[in-house]
């Protein structure tokens, strides 16, 4: 089993090179230059490197135990967790004026990468955390704020999010918990499933963010709430007072992320567990997807890092072991496996997949970070377009590539792959959580091609699409990149035309549905192909400039053949999904499948 290496060389690449550390020029970040952003990669690869990777496979291992109501975590998890947060890690994203660092979007993104690498088990508490954090920054009041923020912010308190029940998953217009009003608060009765790190050892008090209905709410979305419950009730002065009524009913045997704590939380089983209300009544809904868009784009973060373990696990099993013979035009010798060409691709193919992701996630975090502090309304409000469209891609085109990767490091293996001590198989289960998670990659699919690009007719999309026919032209005037231009310019024009088709076909009021349906997920993937490829086009312009600067090693020339492997190689399977969309949606129509099977 290999150690993990944060990235750190390449995520430079992205934040300097390819987004020329644009957020750093935004307004509230004057005092952030690029030597700033080099010391936090460090100190945070140093952490991730050191403390966290090390954790993963006693995590996976030993998994968490429920003793009584309170669950014990893996060995060293909650200790890793306690230097993460005196690290101040916990707030490196949230603005000063709330006791954070105040680093761009883009900086912490970059950073969370880093932590799901190393431990996504580990990593997923201070995720929930971070998406807790910015609901009560928009939606709480000014006394929640105040009592509750600065701990989180901190790290001594962590945060989750409670949708999920037995019989509402997706489908959250179905939520049954109660909240009852009583005075100043109200009373909490129902169960919650599924629940990140809902209980745990690593910090004192745990925050849940609860979907609740009130008495006599209307049915559907319109009646839920959003509440505050707390697992230890906080006095005035911020000290915790008593145990509020909560209890882990059980924690669930999972496929993978075994050293995170999955819950069932049972709220009220006595008395009611104190809960206040957050934001409007009957809003929760609305409320809770501040936190659901800003989690789907750190599971597509979690995803990139998971993959980018896999790949450098396989380049080193590659390198290591020695099958075969290279063919007599190479010399005829014992050879490792990374000599051999399908080996090869298989490498070229994670590697190129995994740097194309994490340029694509960074390019969103960075849309974000103008979307807050661009300088000007129109700025503010096209960048968040731009986020809205490419979320649903980050989220589930990166979770979805991150399961193949991760299958693909297993099948460099071979058979050791499949053997659990080596480490191949973990990485396999813990991705595959992640495009089920925080809205299925299904739903990820219809958001983008429903809601998105029908609220704008495909405008953001086509925004985008243009810039990669600009590149495409760029790599075109280079006689040396002309081939790969070539191959991007081919699959803007698929995924102009697929627009186009989706648009039209979804604006028809009696099968539109139908279509965006049909036409969603291989639409989504398309878009994640060309997305993906036209950040390895940009990189493969900022490669050939540095090399033809003098600039040595292999960085560069490893850089082209990943952009190359990428257009050339792995971007015509993305094509085929026109070919898909085109095929239109009859046979899903007439398909019963409902009937039973002999």
């Amino acid at each position: 089993m290999t150690s993990y290496a944060a990235p750190v060389r390449d995520i430079r690449f992205v934040l300097g090179e390819l987004l020329e550390h644009d957020s750093l020029s935004l307004p509230g970040f004057d005092e952030t230059g690029p030597d700033v952003v080099d010391a936090v990669l460090d100190e945070a690869a140093r952490l991730a490197n050191e403390v966290w990777a090390p954790l993963n496979r006693i995590g996976d291992v030993q998994g968490c135990r429920l003793e009584g109501d309170a669950v014990a975590t893996p060995e060293g998890f909650a200790d890793a967790y306690r230097a993460f947060a005196e690290g101040g890690w916990n707030g490196i994203g949230v603005p000063e004026s709330l006791g954070g660092h105040g680093l761009p979007e883009v900086i912490a993104s970059a950073v969370q990468e880093m932590w799901h690498g190393a431990n996504m088990a580990l990593g997923l508490c201070p995720t929930l955390t971070a998406c807790a954090i910015e609901a009560l920054a928009l939606h709480g009041n000014e006394s929640q704020q105040t009592l509750f923020l600065p701990r989180l912010i901190d790290g001594t308190w962590t945060g989750t999010m409670n949708l999920t029940e037995p019989q509402a998953g997706s489908d959250l217009s179905r939520v049954r918990t109660l909240a009852i009003p009583e005075e100043s608060h109200y009373r909490l009765k129902g169960q919650k499933i599924f629940i990140t790190w809902g209980e745990h050892d690593a910090a004192e008090n745990i925050i849940h963010l609860v979907l609740a209905r009130m008495p006599g709410a209307e049915a559907g979305n319109r009646g839920i709430s959003l509440f505050l419950v707390p697992k230890y009730l906080v006095n005035d002065d911020g000290t915790l007072g008593v145990r509020n009524d909560i209890v882990c009913a059980s924690l669930e045997h999972k496929m993978g992320i075994h050293g995170s704590p999955t819950c069932t939380l049972n709220f009220g089983e006595n008395e009611g567990a104190i809960g206040y209300l957050v934001g409007e009544p009957g809003r929760g809904l609305n409320h809770m997807f501040t936190m659901m868009n800003s989690a789907r784009h750190k599971v597509g973060i979690q995803g990139i890092g998971v993959a980018e373990r896999a790949t450098q696990q396989a380049f080193t099993y590659a390198a290591d072991r020695q099958q075969g013979h290279a063919p007599k035009t190479r010399g005829g010798e014992s050879c490792a496996i990374s000599d051999h060409l399908d080996v090869r691709r298989m490498l070229l193919s994670m590697r190129s997949r995994t740097d194309a992701m994490r340029a694509l996630a960074l390019y969103c975090a960075a849309q974000m970070d103008v979307a807050h502090h661009g300088d000007d309304d129109a700025i503010r409000q096209a960048a968040q377009a731009t986020v809205d469209v490419l979320i649903p891609i980050v989220k589930g085109f990166s979770t979805d590539q991150a399961v193949e990767i991760a299958s693909l490091g297993i099948q460099v293996h071979g058979g050791m792959g499949y053997i659990e001590e080596t480490g191949a198989a973990q990485l396999l289960r813990d991705a595959r959580i992640a495009p089920i998670y925080e809205g299925t990659n299904g739903i990820q699919a219809l958001d983008l091609a429903g809601r998105k690009l029908q609220r704008d007719g495909g405008e953001a999309m086509t925004v985008l699409i243009d810039a990669v026919d600009a590149t495409a032209t760029e790599l075109q005037a280079d006689d040396a990149l002309y081939d790969q231009g070539k191959a991007l310019a081919a699959a803007a024009a698929d995924l102009r035309h697929a627009t186009t088709r989706l648009v039209e076909q979804g604006a028809d009021p009696e099968r539109g549905e139908d279509a965006v349906q049909a036409y969603a997920t291989p639409y989504l993937s398309l878009a994640g192909h060309v997305l993906c490829a036209w950040q390895m086009g940009r990189a493969a312009l900022k490669a050939q400039v540095a090399i033809q600067a003098g600039h040595t090693g292999t960085f560069y020339h490893d850089k082209l053949a990943s952009a190359d492997f990428a257009l050339r190689h792995w971007l015509p399977v993305g094509r085929a999904q026109r070919i898909i969309i085109d095929a239109g949606k009859e046979t899903l129509l007439e398909y019963q499948a409902n009937r039973a099977f002999s």
